[in-house]
């Protein structure tokens, strides 16, 4: 058992850290206060290693790929329900849920992507609805016979092409439905693997099909208070290593191109592990959002490649919570994780890549950051450095103890324990 901090030495030793960050005008209070509002929107796909349940048992495709064989995976619908509500009483505040389509909940026969409706749907809102959670959506363009060539929106096949516009199509509606169930709008995210392992000798065409694909998607305005569409691009996949038509240059021009009053506004998803190891997503944010109103961040950990390890509290995700916090870009940026790993406890990775997400915004609340950007305009360019190095010594743990103590979930490590019991009472017995 991991010992649990007893509340009063959390709430002594918050005191303390509280006076510390007043000497620079940093308000834990307040920061606790804005952090309690702010959603991270959880991925069912960590819960069953991105099987879904369209057709259990099926072969995962599309350049994705688990690797583990950690004993627990969720098998039904309600399995995985249970293990997300786990995982939710264990993360300080009020998160999301990002729900991909062949997740279809729905007892009759199969039902062909492309006529996937809200009904089939209608257990997941159900749920969230009575844990107080808001959904959001993906369409599912991989592991389907009509993706096994790698090619979907993008095809040279218009047949294939066509059904997955109509997949598009259905899942815009099933999401514009989740967001007037729950009075908040649905994210629809899209995300194709259409690409070539080898060098392509035309790069234009399946782009210019891919722009056509999506100007039939989006042609029907829906409502931006029930749901709201993002594009994700990718630098390269499994078996498309060489040239991928939805790049982030690509994307990036498409979101641009569309972002007016005309009602088909579109969110530009930064996914961390979508480009060069040695690519700062942080440095994106301002970029994108001085021409794109607003974004969605997949925040994953790539290991050397597009890995999809479990998210933590690491410099880049420290990073990208800081340009949040300075650019005051809380009401822009639609934060949700994106990683599946089946080599440890599933439900413990939910916990443990959400509550570093948590942790990082956390640590970039409580940064001087009015004193900073004052310094930097001003010239003083060591005091700005000596600052930024000075504020990783501070008694952050304390802050953080005592907001999981405000929100009614173990601080530290105690959490853990929960785990471990959930995993003798319910995972082994599966």
């Amino acid at each position: 058992m991991i010992p649990k901090l007893d509340s009063q030495t959390i709430n002594h030793n918050y005191i303390h850290a509280k006076e510390i960050y007043a000497l620079l005008d940093i308000d834990a209070d307040s920061a606790l206060k804005q952090l309690s509002e702010i959603a991270i929107s959880l991925h069912c796909w960590q819960g069953d290693d991105v099987g879904g349940f369209e057709n259990p048992g099926g072969e995962l495709t599309g350049g994705i790929q688990t690797t583990g064989n950690y004993p627990g995976k969720a098998r039904t619908p309600d399995e995985l329900r249970a293990d997300l509500a786990k995982a939710y009483s264990l993360l300080p505040g009020n998160h999301r849920l990002s729900l991909h389509a062949f997740y279809v909940d729905h007892p009759d026969s199969p039902i062909e992507r492309n006529e996937l409706r809200p009904e089939h749907f209608e257990s997941w809102i159900d749920w969230a609805k009575a844990q107080g959670i808001k959904l959001d959506f993906n369409g599912t363009f991989f592991s389907h016979p009509k993706a096994d060539q790698g090619w979907t929106l993008a095809s040279a096949d218009s047949g294939i092409r066509q059904y997955w516009i109509e997949h598009a199509i259905a899942c815009r509606k099933i999401a514009a439905e989740m967001g007037r169930a729950q009075g908040s709008p649905c994210i629809n995210n899209l995300w194709i693997p259409d690409g070539e392992k080898d060098l392509p000798a035309d790069r234009w065409a399946p782009r210019q099909r891919l722009r056509d694909s999506l100007d039939q998607i989006f042609q029907e305005s829906l409502s931006a208070a029930l749901t709201k569409d993002a594009l994700e691009p990718k630098l390269f996949g499994i078996g498309s290593e060489a040239y991928v038509a939805g790049s982030h240059e690509f994307y990036l021009a498409y979101c641009a191109q569309n972002n007016s009053d005309s009602g088909v506004r579109k969110l530009f998803c930064l996914d961390t592990g979508h480009f060069h190891p040695t690519e700062q997503i942080a440095d994106k944010i301002s970029s994108v959002l001085t021409f794109v109103d607003e974004v969605l961040l997949h925040v994953s950990r790539g290991v050397r490649w597009d890995s999809d390890h479990v998210v933590i509290l690491g410099d880049e995700v420290r990073a990208i919570a800081e340009e949040i916090v300075r650019g005051d870009a809380f009401d822009r940026v639609h934060l949700g994780l994106d990683f599946f790993d089946a080599s440890i406890n599933r439900v413990a990775a939910w916990v443990i890549g959400t509550r570093a997400t948590i942790k990082a915004l956390l640590l970039a609340l409580l940064q001087p950051t009015p004193l900073l950007k004052e310094l930097e305009a001003s010239g003083d360019r060591t005091a700005r450095l000596a600052l930024m190095e000075d504020m990783k010594t501070m008694p952050f743990g304390a802050v953080w103890d005592y907001y999981c103590e405000l929100q009614g979930v173990p601080a530290g490590a105690a959490w853990l324990n929960d785990v471990r019991e959930y995993e003798v009472k319910v995972l082994a017995e599966r």
